[in-house]
């Protein structure tokens, strides 16, 4: 009997990383019966983020009444899972799609994101995992924070909730409010780019097209998000302008580093831990991993290239399943990749690879699976 692990991400726009692991799942009990197959379905730190942890560990979700992007009353849900981590996915409360065409990065808030945390605290929650990713807002956390605790004063001295717009009215900030109980518990924040807070390359210029931000806009946002920057460092002591990460989520991963004293890791770092994977994958005979698109930019860290270092160093193989890469896979051999297996056929657009991606994937597991099994028997 083989044992396989299952751990890809999704490929974005065509098939979630659930999806990949059931297809791939069905290939290899269809030739081998009593296989043993582990599934742990990735997610990137945005939306299915926290239905992939519950998938792969188990737990609950939790909802909560809370506020959305425009401070509307919602319902979003945060995972528990059974070690007493919540997992608080950011775009649960402040996601992109949530705010459909009406997009506006100088009035959206990250603060019902700070009510999930809120909650999760109250129920005893033994650490966050924050998953930055698919923001609506550009408010460096300062939403979140508020819920939390940490006072934010203007000019007048009077306390105001920051959002994008208004970052440059903050006069002090002060973290004096923040629940014992808050402080005593450790964060870690999901965040898989190194996108500075400002500058050409941070959050307001990079990600804010995407929000809605024009030219004009962009510029207010960074120096919105410069000035919070500033103040931080004065009234907290902490230096967050430069730091790797800092633009993710419209500065949110700045905010958690400065308020929740959050270090930022890499989101297939933190699945790999808390989803056991070296203990899981010790014994296995075959790791199959997969993104949609293998790269240059895959080498700095994404899934595959992380799942290949783990799988290297326990001496396990590792296959690819992707829907497209380039033809220079040495180094992704090297990080401890034994395979790349594109599922599309032929160069193909867009919307012919999104109607058959199913129908490839299951035609290049099966015959992944159909090759590996006859290596073995030899």
């Amino acid at each position: 009997m083989s044992k396989y692990v299952l751990i890809p991400d999704s490929f974005k726009g065509t098939m979630s990383s659930r999806d990949i692991c059931r297809i791939v799942a069905e290939e290899i009990y269809a030739q081998e019966p009593d296989a043993e197959v582990c599934a742990i379905p990735m997610a990137d730190g945005g939306e299915g983020t926290v239905e992939a942890f519950l998938t792969a560990v188990g737990g609950q979700q939790v909802a909560v009444a809370c506020t959305g992007p425009y401070g509307e009353p919602i319902t979003a849900c945060y995972g528990l899972l059974p070690d007493g981590t919540a997992v608080v996915e950011m775009a649960a409360a402040a996601g992109l799609p949530m705010v459909g065409e009406n997009r506006d990065p100088e009035r959206t808030t990250t603060y019902g994101v700070g009510q999930l945390i809120a909650h999760a605290v109250s129920r005893g929650a033994r650490r966050i995992v924050l998953a930055l990713g698919g923001s609506a807002t550009n408010d460096g956390g300062c939403g979140a924070a508020a819920a939390l605790g940490v006072r934010f004063f203007n000019g007048k001295g009077e306390p105001f909730v920051p959002v994008g717009g208004t970052l440059k009215d903050i006069a002090r900030v002060s973290t004096e409010g923040m629940a014992e109980t808050l402080r005593r518990t450790p964060f870690m924040t999901m965040c898989d780019i190194d996108n500075p807070l400002c500058g050409p390359l941070g959050a307001a210029a990079v990600f804010g097209p995407q929000k809605g931000a024009g030219p004009a806009m962009v510029r207010r946002l960074d120096e919105g998000l410069r000035h919070l920057a500033e103040v931080i460092r004065r009234d907290l002591g902490r230096d967050v302008l430069e730091l790797p990460g800092g633009g993710a989520a419209g500065g949110f991963g700045a905010g958690a580093a400065a308020f929740f004293a959050s270090p930022l890791r890499m989101g297939i770092d933190v699945v790999l831990e808390l989803t056991a994977f070296d203990e899981k994958a010790a014994d296995a005979d075959l790791i199959i991993t997969g993104e949609g698109r293998l790269d240059s930019q895959s080498l700095r860290g994404k899934v595959v290239i992380g799942v290949a270092r783990r799988a290297k160093a326990l001496g396990v193989p590792a296959a690819a399943l992707v829907g497209a890469s380039e033809t220079d896979m040495a180094a992704a051999y090297g990080e401890g990749v034994s395979g790349v297996f594109p599922i599309n056929p032929a160069p193909a657009v867009f919307e012919e690879v999104k109607a058959h991606c199913q129908e490839n994937l299951r035609f290049t597991a099966a015959n992944l699976v159909r090759f590996y099994r006859a290596v073995r028997r030899r």
